[in-house]
């Protein structure tokens, strides 16, 4: 029986994902080659990043609206920098509530002028920050949507007339949102997608071509726009697979149904934190992160105790990051309600032997 599989990333894939890929790695497409020797110009792999793009954009409802989507190489570290690069001219805005926000100030700060706008630092990023105001003379706002290492999620976003920027790698297609009010969305595939390997860029393309830099052929939005994410080899298993999960996603009833499903697993688990005497979240709880719940035990001296419960459950990746320490329980989309139960059963063993 597999594990259940609560790791922040690589993340969890549908089973029937898994049994399509595995396939096209032996034959796809009945053309007795697999999926990791056809060559990305081909018009089988064409169709897969074509009917990838295309399900992108009408999952997040932006079909027709100006977008184009890409898949690109370098994880959504490398779009620190790309963002920056193709839209940063004078100053940028940038809202820091973790890791990787903070690293993308770093980035961008070799570009322009920064201005951090608010920051939960203060409190080890446990919140997300209020009531901040954004110059309006900024080329750009940046925030990120989730929080994987922390277990924060930005609930509501500001409504500004200067480009919306966000970094949606643990969350994209998990709930439902107004995407039109983004101009620019970025995300790493393996945390809710596909695996590890591509990085999915969402942009409006009015937005481009404003900065007076030259910017690199590798680093241009605008050039792998034109070549359609064939500016260079694309990671075509990483395309593929991502393709298949958003296939399931699309037929389980996009994200609608998918929203309802993930509420459900963070209500159990988070009721389970708050009700037990022996937890306590790490964070505030109206910022609480649907993806990734980060918890601990009040008394550590049950630390290794609660490790053998939930290893023996056939329970992975519940360690949490090693600069917040806990736990840290990631339920991305694939991973079903019955795997939060098991969770939750353990904390219960543990409530009993105590």
């Amino acid at each position: 029986m597999k594990k259940h599989n609560f790791s922040a990333g690589p993340c969890i894939l549908p089973e029937e994902v898994f049994q399509k890929a595995a396939a096209a790695v032996r034959n796809f497409n009945n053309d007795n080659l697999s999926i990791l020797e056809i060559s990305h110009r081909s018009k089988p792999f064409v169709a897969v990043i074509e009917k990838a793009r295309k399900l992108v954009l009408e999952l997040l409802d932006l079909k027709d609206q100006g977008y184009q989507v890409l898949f690109l190489q370098g994880g959504a570290s490398s779009q620190f920098l790309l963002t920056a690069y193709n839209l940063l001219q004078k100053k940028a805005a940038y809202l820091n509530t973790g890791t990787w926000s903070t690293k993308a100030i770093q980035e961008a700060r070799l570009f322009g002028e920064l201005i951090e706008v608010a920051s939960s630092k203060d409190k080890n990023f446990t919140y997300i920050p209020k009531n901040y105001s954004i110059p309006k003379d900024s080329d750009y706002f940046h925030c990120t949507s989730n929080n994987t290492i922390y277990g924060t999620q930005m609930k509501v976003f500001p409504e500004i007339e200067i480009p919306l920027v966000c970094d949606m790698s643990s969350d994209i297609f998990s709930r439902k949102l107004d995407f039109s009010k983004f101009d620019l969305i970025y995300a790493g595939a393996q945390k809710n997608m596909g695996p590890a390997g591509t990085t999915l860029v969402v942009v409006k393309e009015d937005i481009l071509g404003k900065v007076t830099r030259e910017i690199p052929s590798m680093l241009k939005y605008q050039l792998h726009i034109e070549k359609e994410s064939m500016f260079n080899t694309p990671p075509v298993f990483a395309v593929y697979v991502s393709m298949l999960t958003l296939e399931w996603l699309q037929d389980l009833g996009g994200i609608t149904f998918i929203e309802k499903v993930n509420q459900q697993k963070a209500s159990l688990l988070y009721g389970e934190i708050d009700r037990n005497p022996l937890f306590k979240g790490l964070v505030t709880s109206e910022d609480r992160s649907i993806m990734n719940a980060t918890f601990c035990l009040n008394d550590k001296r049950l630390n290794d105790r609660f490790d053998a419960l939930w290893k023996e459950a056939d329970i992975n990746g519940l360690a949490g990051h090693r600069s917040v320490g806990g736990y840290r329980a990631s339920m991305y989309n694939a991973l079903p309600l019955y795997s939060v139960q098991a969770l939750v059963d353990v904390m219960q063993e543990l409530e009993r032997k105590a």
